[in-house]
């Protein structure tokens, strides 16, 4: 007698349509990306040959020797980058996960301190203004200026105070009855419920700060400071007036722009390519999964 699986999943047509379109549309992301990992590790005889190959050609690694050769540069700027990423992801998401609980709670005052923070979303200061106010403050040609710029993110406090707001007071009340104080309801019981939305805002701070430039440009002055985004930005200009300008047969072939600002770009995306899988499992999970029982 055949056993029969009740719990087997079966596919109607809107999920295949669904998946297909998926898969198209990761494939479509995916194919700019592998062709800059493509050009970067062949030659420019190849490349004008195979400019959409999928496979290098002719293998080298000479783009990323030549890029790697700039050592003391790329280092100083993978230090100003990871020093401003994690001070500001951390801050950042301290502020975020303290403000949020902090409305998310009655206290005077909440309602109009609530309305001007969201004020600021609308209307900034200007960029002079704000300019200017980091000189005064001699944080330019710092790192610290770098972070505080993009410390408040009002989007995410809205967001967090929310998912704070829809947790169910049962919990804080069984807290409260076992003898927990405030700190310890907001460490051990809010904070764990939140686990995936803090997870998706620190990718997103992450993310953030790893490829800020426009902040890092205007207030990293001086030669001693400098983030990745500044560092490729600088081979990109440079490989665009080596284009301008225009070089020999044989120098094109013994340094290969294009190879050289893909390596780049490669190298400066990788290390934040690599932390998504750790946090890509929160953001499908409820925020109160398994947290009541019934």
């Amino acid at each position: 007698m055949k056993t029969v699986n009740k719990h087997r999943k079966k596919w109607d047509g809107v999920q295949i349509l669904a998946t297909a379109l998926l898969l198209v549309f990761a494939v479509v992301i995916l194919i700019p990306f592998w062709n800059a990992v493509v050009i970067s590790l062949e030659t420019a005889r190849a490349y004008s040959l195979y400019p959409a190959s999928l496979v290098p050609m002719e293998f080298t690694l000479d783009n990323y020797k030549e890029m790697f050769a700039k050592g003391d540069a790329l280092l100083l700027a993978y230090k100003g980058t990871l020093t401003t990423t994690v001070f500001g992801t951390a801050a950042g998401m301290a502020v975020s996960v303290l403000g949020a609980y902090a409305f998310s709670r009655q206290f005077p005052g909440k309602k109009f301190l609530f309305r001007v923070m969201v004020f600021t979303m609308f209307f900034g200061g200007g960029l002079v203004p704000t300019y200017l106010l980091y000189r005064n403050l001699g944080l330019l040609n710092t790192y610290a200026g770098v972070v505080i710029v993009s410390l408040v993110s009002v989007y995410n406090i809205i967001i967090m105070k929310n998912g704070f707001e829809g947790t169910p007071m049962e919990l804080q009340e069984a807290a409260m009855i076992d003898g927990a104080n405030d700190l310890v309801i907001f460490g051990k019981v809010m904070l764990p419920l939140q686990k995936p939305l803090i997870a998706t805002f620190t990718l997103f701070s992450l993310v953030g700060y790893w490829n800020s430039w426009y902040w890092p440009m205007l207030m990293l002055t001086k030669g001693d400071k400098n983030v990745l985004q500044l560092f490729l930005r600088n081979i990109v200009n440079d490989t665009i007036l080596n284009d301008v300008v225009g070089t020999s047969m044989a120098a094109q072939q013994q340094r290969f722009a294009q190879g050289i600002k893909m390596a780049s770009v490669f190298v400066v995306m990788l290390p934040i390519m690599l932390v998504y899988p750790f946090l890509q499992k929160y953001f499908t999970k409820g925020i109160l999964l398994g947290a009541v029982k019934a």
